[in-house]
């Protein structure tokens, strides 16, 4: 009989896996979701630290080029394997005529120039500015640019001063009948629910929806997707709340590592935030854009594990090249046991050498 200890279990060795290099482990978690905010660091090098070895901040962008990955929309925007990027495209192409037109001549620009900078792009074709989704102004320029990556028309070749480089890239085949795009939807379902499973029943339905980012041009495939999941995956029931994992992949007793983890806001085992409420037993919020006087745990709070229970939160800044830790916990203080302070400063260690220069 599973059990909440089970899953959160689960959830922890599955996905704080033991450290490995950039590549495996890119390729184990799928996909890893990018956020501008450094606070202290971005939330993509946050979540890969526990789990790449020697990992610095800044080496996915850094050893980008080089890596099997894209920047691409999987269930938000982030860096995916080649893998998952195949299975997400092609998608629909630009619209209306005069779009296709404007992105024709950018499309030949960046073809004739290989890799380019959108200023250069503004520079030739001088596209004026548009309001953005948040009411600011944008470049048109950068705005068609972006279009034209999530149609798959351009890749993102790398990044300078954290600005998107732009490249073209090859055309992907149709696909081919209704059959063909069920597998691809359902092999997307199977990624998704590896990467934040075990997933609560009532979280299922609104994690699969996300993939109206990833497949817009297939969303009615996505829709039938989640009743042929409730059917396929493992699944169990606790406290009258049904779980959902890989069908592949079954529940192992195991010991909790004996480890503090400062986790991302958007790391895997944090993301959902109605999973974390039902595994860990209180609301966890992200709240970089609440107003400061409404705050309860900090700007950029980082969520505190302790073997295998979220016991608090940290705020961690770099003030003059030192390292500066506030934290909150659950029960008003840390636990006693002698080993969470010994591991915490172990965490605290890890955190500077992952903050200092590569």
């Amino acid at each position: 009989m599973t059990t909440l200890d089970d899953l959160r279990h689960f959830a922890i060795t599955r996905s704080l896996f033991p450290p490995t290099t950039l590549p495996r482990a890119i390729e184990a978690l799928g996909f890893v979701q990018a956020d501008p905010i450094r606070a202290p660091a971005r939330a993509q090098d946050l979540t890969l630290r526990p789990r790449v070895t020697g990992y610095r901040d800044g080496d996915l962008e850094r050893l980008y080029r080089r890596l099997p990955i894209e920047e691409d929309f999987f269930i938000n925007y982030g860096f995916v394997t080649h893998a998952l990027h195949r299975l997400m495209h092609p998608r629909t192409g630009l619209s209306p005529t005069s779009a296709n037109q404007r992105a024709a001549a950018v499309l030949a620009f960046v073809r004739a120039h290989g890799t380019v900078h959108p200023r250069a792009v503004d520079a030739h074709f001088a596209h004026g500015r548009v309001t953005n989704y948040w009411g600011g102004s944008s470049s048109a320029t950068t705005r068609m640019l972006e279009a034209m990556h999530y149609k798959g028309l351009l890749r993102v070749a790398g990044r300078e001063a954290g600005i998107r480089l732009y490249a073209t890239r090859e055309p992907d085949p149709a696909i081919g009948g209704a059959a063909a795009r069920r597998a691809r939807v359902d092999a997307l379902v199977d990624v998704l629910v590896a990467k934040y499973a075990p997933i609560p029943g009532a979280s299922l339905s609104f994690v699969l929806g996300r993939l109206r980012y990833a497949v817009p041009q297939w969303l009615p495939d996505v829709r039938s997707a989640l009743v042929r999941a409730r059917h396929r995956l493992s699944q169990g029931e606790v406290d009258g709340q049904k779980w959902y994992w890989p069908a592949d992949q079954a529940m192992v007793d195991s010991e909790a590592p004996e480890t503090v983890r400062l986790l991302a806001p958007f790391d895997p085992v944090v993301w959902d935030r109605r999973r974390f409420e039902l595994l860990w037993g209180w609301p966890y919020r992200f709240e970089a854009y609440t107003p400061e006087p409404k705050r309860k745990f900090g700007y950029y709070a980082l969520p505190l594990l302790w073997r295998d229970r979220v016991v608090g939160w940290a705020n961690v800044s770099r003030q003059n090249a030192e390292l500066h830790a506030t934290f909150g916990y659950l029960a008003g203080r840390s636990p006693r046991d002698r080993a969470f302070k010994r591991e915490l400063d172990a965490e605290l260690d890890r955190f500077r050498v992952f903050l200092s220069s590569p």
